[in-house]
């Protein structure tokens, strides 16, 4: 039986976790496989989407020989990320034949088609009735009112100790490299306690880390003129900073993904400090020089930017910082890329992603001049990187000695646990291991340990003696 395609690991350095397909089917139950690529944000749909089908009684397979039909949920964010997609399109119909696409590359229908006229639907990103709509026509629901229709809890992709909140969907930005606002459209936000309703099932259920995504989640309840809904008989408006304040009382991890520097995001570092939200930080920054900026269309300049984060360190000084960089972006001089270096050294940031430039159908970038050569963007992203190597080094190694708390994301044969510090988000970021005395930990536990050890961009560390002793028998 073939596995089903997944995002490859070297296309981006947002991408979601590969998606956990484990939901056993009865003799006769409909089933429905899932390839889900891109982003957290693509994950979430894909959950939304099986949550219904399981709802009406379909099962979900792992495997393309075990589905009625395939649903690939696309990326095309990038030129690249489109060609994963036809490729995994072209994969589903081989292995299966009966494929529905959807997702942000489902917004260019014909240019699905004109790849592979023998997909059974096209929709776009989040258009979820029109794909239950599709799936109803390849394979009619046959569910058992006895067993199948039992929608107690939304299907996860992930594991089961942490899940991915979305806040919102689409941008109001209009960078010029990016084309996200034309596939999701402008910014609509949820109200905030229809967010904290689904935040509290899911602690309820066994989540110990949320993790906050959309487009812009600084800019959250924007377009709702931050308004204001009951929860649980106070007033809480549709604003980043009463969210996290709420979030933070549920007693899980929480952690914000995809930040604007904004001014106001000054207001969620507090709450950092006193320990309601993870001191953690995904910003992306994209640049430094302030030309390159405006070319970009970015709405931010990079010595303001240092100020924010000199600011943010004075708040809280264990904050971890994150962000994603494009080199290589048309026009950009040795000298404005060398800005960034300069930059790089200034800000120190714990954790960086870089993508190097490439054109996307619809992008307004394209148009620029001067575009930057091949060899050129190469080498510039290597600088990029080996100087962000150095820098995760050299935090990571002032951190040997420090007892940092964990959680656990996984344990394994040989009794080794990988596990993530408040510093490290699923996938993108680095882990801890625990090579000695884990054998009883559990995914999802949160222990406490002491660094003994640290590379380039991970650690090593050992439970503290109290941790070692609970965990004894």
């Amino acid at each position: 039986m073939a596995p089903m395609s997944q995002n490859p690991p070297d296309l981006r350095p947002d991408l979601a976790p590969k998606p956990r397909l484990a939901d056993p089917v009865r003799a006769g139950q409909p089933t429905i496989g899932m390839v889900s690529l891109g982003c957290p944000k693509a994950l979430v749909d894909s959950e939304r989407i099986l949550t219904r089908l399981r709802a009406e009684g379909y099962g979900v397979s792992g495997d393309y020989s075990g589905a009625d039909a395939v649903i690939v949920n696309t990326c095309g964010f990038l030129d690249s990320a489109k060609a994963e997609s036809l490729e995994a399109i072209g994969e589903a119909l081989k292995e299966n034949g009966r494929v529905i696409v959807t997702g942000c590359l489902g917004a260019e229908p014909d240019y699905i088609t004109g790849a592979h006229p023998k997909v059974l639907a096209v929709t776009g990103p989040h258009q979820y009735e029109q794909v239950l709509d599709a799936v109803h026509g390849a394979v009619p629901p046959d569910p058992d009112p006895f067993v199948d229709l039992l929608p107690a809890s939304g299907v996860s992709l992930t594991p089961r100790h942490y899940s991915y909140l979305k806040i919102s969907e689409g941008c109001n930005h209009k960078c010029r490299f990016c084309i996200i606002p034309d596939m999701r459209g402008r910014l609509q936000s949820r109200p905030v306690h229809a967010v904290l309703r689904e935040a509290e099932k899911l602690v309820e259920s066994g989540v110990q880390e949320l993790l906050v995504i959309s487009q812009d989640t600084s800019a959250y309840g924007l377009d709702r003129k931050y308004d204001s809904h009951p929860w649980h008989g106070r007033e809480v408006r549709s604003h980043i900073t009463d969210l996290a304040r709420e979030l933070g009382g549920l007693g899980a991890w929480v952690r914000l993904h995809y930040v604007y520097p904004y001014p106001h995001v000054r207001e969620l570092i507090p709450l950092m400090a006193e320990g309601l939200i993870l001191p953690y930080l995904d910003i992306p920054f994209q640049h430094a020089h302030p030309d390159v900026l405006k070319r970009m269309a970015r709405p931010a300049a990079g010595a303001k930017t240092l100020d924010e984060i000199a600011a943010w360190r004075e708040i809280c000084p264990d904050i971890a910082l994150r962000s994603t960089f494009i080199v290589g972006y048309p026009g950009e001089t040795e000298a404005e890329f060398e800005t960034l270096l300069d930059w790089l050294d200034e800000a120190q940031l714990d954790r960086v992603g870089c993508f190097q430039y490439e054109n996307v159908d619809g992008a307004r970038s394209n148009a620029l001049p001067d575009h930057v050569a091949p060899e050129v963007k190469q080498e510039r992203w290597e600088r990029f990187m080996e100087k962000a190597q150095a820098i995760s080094e050299a935090k990571l190694a002032a951190k040997v000695g420090r007892r940092l708390e964990v959680i656990v994301d996984d344990v394994d044969e040989d009794g080794i646990a990988t596990c993530r510090t408040k510093a490290d988000a699923p996938e993108i970021d680095g882990c801890l291991f625990i090579d000695e005395g884990a054998g009883d930990l559990r995914a999802g536990e949160i222990v406490t340990v002491e660094v003994d050890e640290a590379g380039e961009y991970d650690l090593w560390g050992r439970l503290t003696e109290s941790q070692a002793l609970r965990e004894s028998p």
